[in-house]
């Protein structure tokens, strides 16, 4: 019978948290390239087969299709703007390799879990301080800040997760009679 809080089980459930992390930063990274494509689809899409959304949410087709107009104004007359965007994509996916040392060796690299929780954690004052600053609605800033709560959300669990595996392994291992071994 296999021990569901045992060191391999807890190692497999870090991995397949910190799996699902790494996808997500890898998807939001990767969004972050074609970002003129993604807004000429969502503003098509409002105003065809999305258009009930573009109904109850006026103001989000008006901000989709003001992004839309600015990025492609952008990308026709200073494309190296868009370049910035392709630096937060690449920064994305950078992020998501450092999650492979955690990945690797759990305890050992705690650090780098850390690390993403106050990254996460200073996202809320970035969109509340920069969202007005560049003219970004109160509920776009909200979208991002929720990248930050719902992102220390899988941390939060991986953290305690590993606390408990690095009291595992910690735990002094005891030699019965029968010679099988067991936790102090």
């Amino acid at each position: 019978m296999s021990d569901t809080n045992g060191p391999r089980a807890l190692l497999k459930r870090i991995r397949v948290w910190l799996v699902v992390f790494i996808v997500c930063l890898v998807l939001s990274g990767a969004t972050a390239f074609p970002l003129v494509t993604e807004l000429r689809l969502a503003d098509g899409a409002l105003n065809s087969w999305a258009a009930p959304l573009a109904d109850a949410f006026p103001g989000l087709a008006e901000w989709i299709a003001r992004v839309r107009t600015g990025l492609e104004g952008a990308d026709a007359q200073a494309p190296y703007l868009l370049y910035g965007t392709d630096w937060l994509a690449f920064a994305h996916l950078v992020i998501a390799v450092a999650f492979l040392g955690p990945y690797r060796e759990p305890v050992r690299n705690i650090w780098v879990i850390e690390f993403g929780m106050i990254a996460c954690v200073g996202i809320v004052p970035l969109a509340l301080i920069c969202g007005p600053v560049r003219g970004i609605p109160f509920w776009w800033s909200v979208i991002d800040m929720s990248f930050g709560v719902f992102g220390i959300l899988p941390l939060l669990v991986v953290h305690r997760l590993i606390k408990r595996l690095e009291a595992l392994e910690a735990a002094p291992v005891l030699t019965s009679t029968a010679g099988r071994t067991s936790p102090a």
